[in-house]
């Protein structure tokens, strides 16, 4: 290489190098602006480019009492964004031949009522089920198995014709969690890990069952009330439809494995990042376990959580390979604009200003 050339590309990487640091320091301002305005104690978070880190910090403390400070490495508990695991765990029961997402429920869960003989392991993927939303039976305070939870929806009625609607349902979740029990024979919590996360390397998930039954390292303490930052009450029973807790950098892992077929196939990634369509022929912006929409034109592939203490969200901006994770712990938080101002630090060409389709968070009893 000529003296030239190699001052011309000394000046591209100098001037890429400036970039990346603006941007860095743009995100830090941005995070700890919003963090006051909306006094949360704790967040971290990271940004990546086609699967690879460009940005990773905590900001704020994971335990206010304890001056514990948040960090890349702390453990929340990611709430409803579980749920693209339980739908992951599902495809790859479906990859094997195991079974089929229009397979009836009443196949794998015994004793189903005559009022869901028509449900379809795609309806409950994409809440067009008529499912409660929540089970009577569930208890945040009681450890059960999750079939008993489920056969305390069966006397209700539906609330809609299976695929009529759109209707966000925790009970559907429960029942999946509890198909990949019985079709895998395993616990779901072991299948996910055996077949997820560990060939993901991430090796800090967990069910939120581990608060219980061992020392989570580097947990983060959850919080409600804005201003006088109270611990938030404890629940000991898991749920599938919030079932874990994570970092930002084992979600980044995640990520890096929704690009390559390791774990889900092209074919499997496509059908979960596709619009349900309903009875009518109308389509809705929910896949399996993924919420989706068009900002300014661009693809937004994303779920959030919130479950009391905790707030996070996993969003993929697929045409421009950017992925925002942010995982907090506070739960009286307004995500989106985080989200989306922190994608505008990255894609400084597009204000990412419109609204988009939220997520629906656990909330307490």
């Amino acid at each position: 290489m000529n003296t030239g050339r190699r001052l011309s590309l000394s000046v591209v990487l100098l001037s890429l190098a400036a970039t990346v640091a603006a941007q860095a320091d743009r995100a830090d301002e941005f995070i700890k602006a919003e963090m006051q305005r909306q006094k949360i104690p704790g967040l971290s978070l990271v940004v990546l480019k086609n699967g690879q880190v460009v940005k990773s910090a905590g900001y704020g403390w994971a335990s206010t009492k304890l001056k514990i400070a948040a960090t890349p490495e702390t453990v929340y508990k990611i709430a409803s964004a579980s749920k693209q695991f339980i739908a992951a765990g599902v495809m790859l029961l479906a990859q094997d031949g195991r079974l089929g997402v229009d397979d009836l429920v009443s196949k794998y869960l015994e004793g189903t009522p005559a009022t869901w003989s028509r449900i379809t392991i795609r309806h409950l993927l994409t809440h067009t089920s008529g499912l409660v939303r929540e089970a009577p039976g569930f208890d945040p305070s009681k450890v059960q198995p999750d079939a008993a939870v489920i056969k305390t929806a069966y006397p209700l009625p539906l609330r809609f014709a299976p695929g009529e609607k759109w209707e966000y349902s925790n009970t559907g979740y429960f029942a999946l969690a509890e198909i990949i029990r019985t079709v895998s024979g395993r616990p779901w919590s072991e299948y996910l890990r055996d077949r997820v996360f560990m060939p993901a390397g991430m090796r800090a998930t967990r069910t939120t069952v581990s608060i219980t039954s061992e020392k989570v390292p580097n947990m983060a303490q959850g919080y409600v009330d804005n201003n006088a930052h109270r611990d938030a009450p404890f629940w000991p029973a898991i749920r599938p439809s919030g079932a874990f807790l994570s970092t930002v950098l084992d979600l980044a892992k995640w990520d890096a494995a929704l690009y390559t077929n390791d774990i889900l196939t092209e074919s499997t990634r496509r059908q979960m990042w596709t619009p349900v369509t309903l009875n009518d022929g109308t389509t809705y912006n929910y896949g399996f376990g993924w919420m989706f929409t068009r900002v300014k034109g661009h693809r937004l592939v994303h779920h959030s959580g919130g479950m009391p203490g905790f707030r996070s969200d996993i969003a993929r901006f697929l045409d421009e390979g950017l992925t925002v994770i942010v995982l907090m712990n506070l739960d009286d938080v307004d995500i989106e604009p985080i989200v989306n101002g922190l994608a505008g630090v990255y894609l400084p060409a597009r204000v990412l200003a419109s609204p988009r389709h939220r997520a629906v968070p656990m909330r307490a009893k």
